[in-house]
């Protein structure tokens, strides 16, 4: 029941995801690409992906879609992702490989094969069964995609998140967020999110907090030394927000709550919005002063953490 929680999990956020990317990939240009890694480890993964573009027939007509699904043996997910075609008749403008040979290895030939340079990429990668996350050179392969994006999902053994966040921002992904799905005090799946857009993290944010509970599994900030489980909420319990803003400023001294927005939206598993609220909640405490003492809090006032 546990792991079946987490998968159900996984698939709403990806195709809530993918709701909100292929209009306005397709929207941009007249082409976009969507890789699945490691197919053969989740083929009912792969399968939802489908299912959310062959319902948008309307929208794929007049554009090109590409989906490419990668694995070590995928024979069986191409026969399944044909009779996902087949049960709901072709999509003009929908085109879906699969391609053998595992994701870190075929991934950059699989890209230029499809022609996927220069055009909008987003890759779910879930690379819980590998043993560890995607090679480096593997994450850097998706930047041929303008922009691109990337949902990755690591065993959460070793996970390091200020580490895997520089790994990925080496790769050329400037902002990444991380959410760990927990279901008790044992380390969960880590699910990552890279991108080159803040407004795409924004929406992926969205999606994070808007999806359905499910049994069992909560959210835990990788960035939380106390671990606090989070009950997925539209309005999350702000403790962990608070605790990770406090000790950034303890850090830093004093950040522009425009800064302190940032943090929160690529440095923890909240949205900006939320820090706004914790921010304002911080200084009714006395806990944070502000610079200028008064007014609006707008995105040029100074927080500082109270003597």
């Amino acid at each position: 029941m546990t792991a079946d929680s987490v998968s159900n999990v996984k698939r709403e956020i990806l195709v809530r995801h993918l709701e909100a990317w292929a209009p306005a990939a397709l929207h941009r240009a007249r082409r976009a690409t969507y890789v699945h890694g490691y197919a053969d480890a989740g083929p009912e993964l792969a399968q939802a992906a489908l299912r959310v573009f062959v319902e948008q027939s309307d929208l794929v007509r007049g554009r090109e879609l590409t989906m490419v699904a990668l694995g070590e043996e995928v024979a069986g997910v191409g026969a399944q992702l044909a009779a996902v075609q087949q049960e709901a008749g072709a999509a003009a403008g929908l085109t879906v490989h699969t391609m053998p040979g595992g994701t870190d290895a075929r991934l950059a030939v699989a890209l230029q094969a499809v022609g996927a340079g220069r055009v909008p990429l987003l890759a779910f990668l879930d690379a819980t069964a590998a043993g560890g996350p995607p090679l480096p050179a593997t994450v850097a392969a998706l930047t041929a995609g303008k922009p691109a994006e990337a949902v990755i999902v690591v065993p959460a053994a070793g996970f390091r998140a200020d580490d895997y966040r520089a790994e990925l921002r080496a790769a050329g992904f400037p902002l990444v967020a991380a959410v760990e799905l927990a279901v008790g005090e044992e380390p969960g799946e880590v699910l990552v999110f890279a991108t080159q857009s803040g407004k795409n993290l924004e929406s992926f944010k969205d999606v994070l907090w808007a999806v359905d509970e499910y049994a069992g599994v909560r959210y835990r900030d990788p960035g939380d030394p106390e671990r606090h489980l989070i009950d997925i909420s539209l309005n999350p319990h702000p403790g962990p927000l608070r605790r990770e803003l406090l000790a950034h400023l303890a850090e830093v001294g004093e950040a522009t709550v425009t800064e302190l927005r940032t943090f929160a939206l690529t440095e923890t598993v909240y949205r900006a919005a939320d820090a706004t609220r914790v921010l304002q909640a911080l200084l009714t405490a006395g806990s944070v002063t502000r610079r200028p003492e008064h007014g609006r809090l707008g995105g040029d006032v100074v927080i500082a953490a109270a003597a």
